[in-house]
């Protein structure tokens, strides 16, 4: 092949990974900035201001919590909500019992029981019983009873007994459900629906698109990333083969 025709040759290819490179950045602003913005219409952020839902979520951690309505809302859940009873900032708290259900503790094998059957909660801080203190208390229709996963040192619907209510709050006071740990670094994760819930009436919430969202923000990124190198790729390769020739 001739010296000529191998500079078209190369030219073309030039051309054709150029526009390739081009449209790879494109699609991956799109994806990127797409992502960012799904994100932004479902998910709000928060941050755990204490210890009651150790260990699933440490204190000071950044949460994603899914706009959600009250009725949504299935036992296991973790929520964000906001009840004047309890005080005039956001709280986030698991829901173990929703309107209908006797909720009580300790069996003598130290766990939860909905309904009168025992609930296996892996979740819980420690290996004591499901709570320090005994309890009982029948959940109000449209209410929600709400428990840290520090029991310890959870001031949850057990403090709140006496005020009324059983101590729960209304569906309507909830703002969002937690789908996953966003910071920091080492324990960002989605929230696992707890199985010991699915078998009761109900069953459990299905996971919000938080998943979707982050492969859709990586996949935009390497796109941008992958098609921007291209230029200096194919550079440094005409350097080369003009050093070579």
């Amino acid at each position: 092949m001739s010296s000529s025709t191998q500079r078209r040759t190369d030219g073309r290819g030039r051309t054709m990974g150029s526009t390739l490179s081009g449209l790879a950045v494109a699609v991956g602003c799109v994806l990127f900035l797409g992502g960012f913005v799904w994100a932004a219409v479902l998910y709000r952020p928060y941050t755990v201001p204490t210890d009651s839902m150790s260990p699933t979520i440490a204190v000071g951690a950044r949460v994603l919590a899914e706009k959600a309505d009250g009725s949504e809302i299935r036992r296991g859940d973790i929520v964000v909500f906001k009840d004047t009873t309890w005080g005039d900032l956001p709280m986030v708290k698991r829901v173990v019992g929703v309107g209908g259900d006797h909720i009580a503790c300790c069996t003598k094998q130290g766990r939860l029981t909905i309904n009168g059957k025992p609930v296996e909660e892996p979740y819980l801080h420690g290996h004591g019983p499901a709570s320090p203190v005994g309890f009982k208390a029948t959940v109000p229709t449209g209410q929600l009873f709400l428990l840290g996963d520090h029991r310890s040192d959870s001031l949850d619907s057990r403090v709140h007994l006496t005020d009324g209510d059983q101590g729960s709050v209304p569906r309507s006071a909830v703002q969002a459900r937690v789908d996953a740990r966003a910071w920091p670094l080492g324990s960002i994760g989605v929230m696992q629906r707890p199985p010991a819930f699915a078998a009761l009436p109900g069953g459990i919430s299905q996971p919000g698109p938080v998943q979707p969202i982050a492969l859709t923000v990586v996949a935009g990124a390497a796109l941008i990333l992958g098609g921007a190198a291209y230029g200096p790729v194919a550079r440094r390769r005409a350097r080369k083969a003009g050093a070579d020739g």
